[in-house]
């Protein structure tokens, strides 16, 4: 069996932590792959004891069985970009705080090391979005599990995104951006500007503006077989654009269409775990305070 691991942001008690996971990897007989990012964030003595092999954005992944992300729902979003077309799934390793997709507790890391030998776990297959631009952005990293977001740059006025989907104008948002998520996205930034909660089997884009001008403005809910086309205006000559934790800055001559990506996101899913639960436990969905 062969795993490939990323990870970022460690804390204090983390190099315990990340030879606690070669080591049980190792007593599996487990051939482990390490990103170049992470080697150069972990490499200690101890960790050069063990036989890692060392994989980049160039490398393809296909021969990978499963992939760890260790850390946060920004490191597995980073994660990734590693995997793309290889659809390799992931196991993620919560080291961060909220961690809505990296759902396994460092604690029990062991143990879901011990499940993926076993074959004791499900694939939860997640859609992505794709970004299309004239000229091209973000490179062969044109894609998102989250969100792509549209942003004005600097904080005087708002801007006026019009958002087409199949050829027809949905709305001219005159607002301070607009964000197009996947139902996995829901749950992030498009959820903290008044998005819905969306199920991630719903195949569907959520249009959610960013502190539009008109109240009566909402989020829209749409087919994820549309293509979403994007035109720009306002005072500012320069605007942001985001594909999850990846930034550029454009003006108002480029192109923008969004559509759904070919391939998918495979989540691992150990026993007991659901996205209902999930959102339970992260959410705090039917916690009273008063008791």
């Amino acid at each position: 069996m062969r795993i490939g691991i990323h990870g970022k942001d460690f804390q204090n008690k983390s190099p315990r932590f990340i030879l606690k996971v070669l080591s049980a990897l190792q007593e599996h007989k487990i051939e482990t792959w390490v990103s170049d990012k992470f080697l150069k964030i972990v490499k200690t003595p101890q960790v050069a004891d063990f036989k890692l092999k060392i994989f980049d954005h160039s490398s393809n992944l296909r021969n990978l069985d499963f992939f760890l992300s260790l850390g946060g729902d920004g490191t597995l979003l980073e994660s990734v970009t590693y995997i793309g077309k290889a659809e390799t799934p992931i196991l993620g390793i919560n080291t961060g705080r909220l961690g809505f997709l990296a759902t396994n507790s460092r604690e029990d890391s062991e143990a879901a090391i011990a499940s993926l030998v076993k074959g004791n776990f499900t694939i939860d297959s997640r859609s992505l979005l794709k970004l299309i631009s004239t000229p091209k952005l973000f490179g062969n990293l044109n894609f998102a599990l989250n969100d792509f977001t549209i942003i004005k740059k600097d904080s005087s006025a708002m801007i006026t995104v019009h958002v087409s989907v199949d050829g027809r104008l949905l709305n001219s948002y005159w607002a301070d951006g607009i964000i197009v998520s996947t139902p996995t996205g829901s749950t992030g930034y498009s959820l903290s500007c008044g998005g819905p909660l969306v199920y991630p089997e719903s195949e569907s884009f959520i249009i959610t503006p960013v502190s539009p001008h008109n109240l009566g403005t909402r989020p829209i809910i749409v087919s994820d077989k549309s293509e979403i086309t994007f035109q720009i205006e306002g005072r500012s000559k320069k605007y942001i654009v985001s594909l999850d934790s990846r930034v550029e800055t454009i003006d108002e001559s480029v192109k923008l269409k969004v559509k759904k990506e070919r391939f998918y996101v495979n989540l691992v899913q150990l026993q007991g775990q659901h996205y209902f639960s999930t959102l339970r436990q992260k959410l705090n969905w039917g916690l009273d305070i008063r008791n």
